[in-house]
């Protein structure tokens, strides 16, 4: 067939017949010919001139990801003139969606994005090119028209008239928030007569979060559509509309927080941030908020609070307007940097507020220990937390550094290409910077350093801040070449550990301008050096324009770059005074966690010892467990100090409560040299003991979830206990998939044990580890991918915890004896599971068993029914017709509230089954 000149939506259109039409027009196209396209496209772009789109270990990924998402489109339900109304954008959104992949990097995802687009727009194209496009077109056209007719007349009934004002303003505030959180600090760039900000296009690093580990099942069942595990954060909007999101410090939340305000704030979002489109964004930084500790905003103060200038120009009542319509975008940022005592105020706060205009969109962000587990779920709020970055976000992030270095007006192309490679090689072969490399602050700090130091870094994180102080402090001006006063850095160092120790005592992050000057004029007497300056406004001056550690947010408030800085300056100054007492008595206070552990680092052999004897005295588990997190920063330790500390430990060891799991874990990787493995644990308790506190041994380094988990995670792979086993098969999606792939999923007997995907990657993964017969799939998946990756000949038990967008793919597993569906639409049909023959055993809601049976499906195979959630009489009325070979009828479910549980009634149902109930 002679193809048309179609719409003319590309220059040169790709032509597609000889894939989708041999003779007249082809409706369907083969598996294989999809892949051999993608691959095609996919390699060409890896062997373009230039810098490789993504790492080349990651081509076999890409390629599946773009293979899932074209077969997707033989899924989708709609024709032709449908995907052309839709467009190649909102067409490959609707691709990315029915098969995410959750496994790729930062700069693979964005890569395999652009690729549908354009994979999409020539599919458009082509679509207009059909015989029967055009005639379709204008009887749709018609159709269409009639009825947006009739709906504008219904809305301009409905509707009242817009107050031009609320436009206008909105037009200047949107334009506003695009430039003020626009740009980003690259930390570290500002050398070389570099600017100090980059666009945040260029500098935004996209990551990822997961759901917590604690509770995790319960988790799901109540925020579904979290079920996927690391998701990228930036989305994580998309799917939840009120989200509490913890992470460490430098992790990345405020930078999260400027990028989700500017891509709701431009007029045309790229695809994947489409869903903010037309939301206002409030950016409310909670340091800011209770500087002075007086009462929150109410939305009619939110712009004044934050010291915008636009703020009094507003149209009366526009934020409870915006609001009230639900187009709010709330960014509220540092829950962690509200003073301990105030944040039962600020959650009664967030609650009013959240209460009083549903409807928007809500962000959250804190450090993970700030606030209790489940602090805003009464408010609806599900939580996530900022994963660490992955080799791969890492190695992009350095790739993107000097990128963003090499812009600078005296940049070395050359040599920045050098330091490029060498510390890319540094932070793969070294494990110690490996470590350190977890989220953007470090990196950038770790890039800044090891150009500044010529291609050679300190070791550790007490050196890597130290070398960072006196960058900024001394070599900053030097490279920039900066005339005046050339200034000791420890006489600076005084002052500015002074500041820092006035804010962390007041447990807040700003300081008012008069408070900084009182405690320079304090401080100055005692330093000449500083006090030859000037007085403390010149003092503060200087330190504000030159040291790069200081920051004036508004005209009358200071704070620090980064409150890494502000923690290492005031343990600084806590050794100097020698008041340990302190420790004791803020030994539970989250925002002193950083501060004692940046104290033993730096500290001599003797404060080291009294700051860890003053944890151990207060005796609680959290203090313990902070100061063993302390032992990697303690060179040097007074070996009885140690043994204490050790022998504290043990009594938390192995951990027997789900909240010393918690505990445990945020010490980090430290905590997994503590401990035990199974050997010990099976000779130390009786047996039921030692499965319990395995299986939360388990849990705790799984919650850890670095790299350095996993050898510990693969000792368990025998352990005789189903419960252990289950625990490493639940938490692979917090791990690189092939790494623990190979060292702990594949090394699993798997007789007796459901594996366990959260997504295509994983399922791609155990195929390629020779499958599995027993699968739960957690999530939403296409039928392709069930196709693709399980194996027919294998599968004899299938657990769906999730969506599979057409269940009759079901009826292509033939071998399969127990199936289990869940958390699935009513809608969806069972019907082609009446055609397994082997079929014995299924577990389902009763709701859902009900629905089947009144549509007429049968299942005269199974000898066992599982029934969860609530029943009411009339679900089970119609059930013996659909199941007339029941033998065993197991509830897992609870009378609905009108009813009550009657076992004389479900006898009388099932009189030869043996009936157990668990309510």
């Amino acid at each position: 067939m002679k193809e048309g000149p179609g719409a003319g939506l590309v220059d040169r259109p790709v032509r597609l017949s000889s894939l989708v039409s041999f003779r007249g027009e082809k409706r369907t196209l083969s598996e294989k010919d999809v892949r051999s396209l993608a691959a095609r496209l996919v390699r060409q772009a890896a062997e373009s001139p230039g810098e490789a789109p993504f790492p080349r270990d990651e081509e076999t990924a890409v390629t599946d990801a773009l293979t899932a998402r074209l077969l997707v489109l033989g899924e989708l339900e709609m024709d032709d003139v449908q995907a052309v109304r839709l467009g190649y954008r909102e067409l490959a959104r609707a691709l990315h969606l029915q098969a995410a992949t959750r496994d790729l990097s930062a700069d693979a995802s964005l890569f395999l994005d652009s690729l549908t687009e354009w994979a999409c727009l020539h599919i458009i194209n082509f679509f207009t090119q059909r015989s029967t496009f055009v005639a379709r077109t204008l009887v749709e056209q018609s159709r269409d028209h009639a009825e947006l007719i009739a709906k504008l007349d219904v809305l301009i009934a409905r509707t009242p008239r817009p107050d031009g004002r609320d436009a206008a303003f909105e037009q200047r505030y949107l334009s506003y928030i695009t430039k003020k959180h626009g740009r980003l600090q690259i930390y570290g760039i500002d050398l070389l007569n570099s600017p100090g900000k980059w666009p945040l296009d260029v500098a935004y690093m996209r990551l990822e979060a997961t759901s917590p580990v604690d509770a995790y099942e319960d988790f799901l069942r109540r925020h579904p559509r979290f079920r996927q595990g690391r998701q990228p954060v930036d989305e994580v909007l998309a799917g939840h509309d009120r989200v509490l999101l913890r992470g460490e410090a430098g992790s990345g939340k405020t930078t999260l927080i400027q990028w989700l305000a500017v891509s709701a704030a431009r007029p045309d979002p790229d695809d994947r941030m489409a869903y903010l489109a037309g939301l206002i964004p409030f950016v409310l930084p909670l340091r800011t908020l209770t500087r002075h500790g007086g009462q929150l905003p109410a939305p009619k103060d939110f712009l004044a609070a934050v010291g915008s200038p636009l703020a009094g120009e507003e149209p009366p009542g526009w934020p409870s307007r915006v609001l009230t319509s639900g187009r709010g975008l709330l960014l509220i940022d540092g829950i962690d940097e509200v003073p301990e005592s105030e944040r039962a105020h600020a959650h009664g706060w967030l609650s009013d507020l959240a209460e009083a205009y549903p409807g928007n969109r809500w962000l959250v962000t804190s450090r993970p220990s700030a606030v209790a587990e489940e602090w805003l779920t009464a408010e609806g709020f599900g939580e996530l937390r900022l994963s660490s970055m992955r080799p791969a976000d890492v190695r992009s992030f350095v790739v993107r550094w000097h990128e963003a270095a090499r812009t600078g007006v005296s940049a070395d192309d050359e040599a920045l290409a050098s330091y490029e490679s060498r510390l890319l090689d540094s932070i793969r072969t070294k494990p110690d910077l490996g470590r350190l490399a977890t989220n953007p602050l470090m990196c950038g700090l770790i890039c800044a350093l090891h150009r500044d130091r010529h291609g050679f870094l300190p070791i550790g994180r007490k050196e890597l801040y130290q070398a960072a102080l006196s960058m900024l402090l001394i070599r900053r001006d030097r490279e920039r070449g900066v005339t005046g006063p050339e200034l000791r850095e420890e006489p600076q160092l005084q002052i500015l550990q002074r500041l820092a120790y006035w804010l962390i005592k007041d447990g807040r992050t700003e300081l008012t301008r008069d408070r900084a000057l009182v405690e320079i004029g304090k401080a100055l007497p005692a330093l000449p050096e500083m006090a030859a300056l000037g007085d403390p406004e010149t003092v503060l001056a200087h330190l504000l324009n030159r040291s790069g550690l200081l920051r004036a947010p508004t005209a009358e408030t200071i704070d620090f770059c980064h409150r890494t800085f502000q923690d290492f300056l005031g343990a600084r100054a806590l050794l100097d005074e020698g008041t340990f007492g302190m420790v004791r008595k803020h030994a539970a206070d989250d925002q002193w966690e950083d501060v004692i552990r940046m104290a033993v680092a730096q500290g001599r052999p003797r404060d080291r010892a009294d700051v860890l004897r003053e944890l151990l005295h207060d005796g609680s588990a959290r203090a313990v467990v902070l100061a063993a997190s302390c032992l990697e920063q303690a060179t040097e330790l007074d070996p009885a100090v140690r043994a204490e500390l050790e022998h504290s430990m043990s009594a938390l060891l192995p951990p027997r409560t789900p909240e010393a799991v918690t505990t445990l874990a945020s010490v980090g990787p430290l905590a997994l040299d503590f401990l035990p493995g199974p050997e010990e644990l099976a000779g130390a308790w009786p047996a039921s003991d030692s499965d319990d506190y395995a299986q939360l041994c388990v849990r705790t380094a799984s919650l850890i979830g670095t790299d350095e988990a996993i050898p510990y995670l693969a000792r368990f792979n025998d352990h005789p206990s189903l419960r252990v086993r289950s625990q490493l098969a639940l938490f692979w999606h917090r791990f690189p998939i092939e790494t623990y792939g190979r060292e702990v999923i594949a090394q699993l007997p798997y007789d007796d044990l459901y594996l366990i995907a959260h997504s295509v990657a994983e399922l791609r993964a155990l195929r390629e580890l020779g499958g599995r017969p027993w699968m739960r799939l957690v999530g939403d998946f296409t039928a392709t991918s069930l196709l693709v990756y399980l194996d027919p000949s294998q599968l004899t038990r299938l657990d769906l915890r999730g969506t599979v967008d057409d269940m009759s793919v079901l009826g292509e597993f033939p071998l399969l004896e127990v199936v289990s569906v869940s958390e699935c639409p009513d809608s969806t049909s069972l019907a082609s599971l009446q055609k397994l023959p082997e079929l014995r055993h299924l577990r389902l809601s009763a709701r859902h068993a009900a629905r089947s049976a009144r549509s007429g499906v049968r299942f005269p195979q199974v000898h066992r029914l599982d029934l969860h959630d609530t029943y009411t009489d009339a679900m089970l009325e119609p059930l013996p017709q659909a199941y007339p070979s029941v033998d065993t009828l197991c509830l897992y479910a609870a009378p609905s509230p009108d009813h009550r549980l009657d076992q004389a009634r479900l006898h009388a149902l099932f009189p030869h089954a043996s009936i157990s109930v668990t309510v």
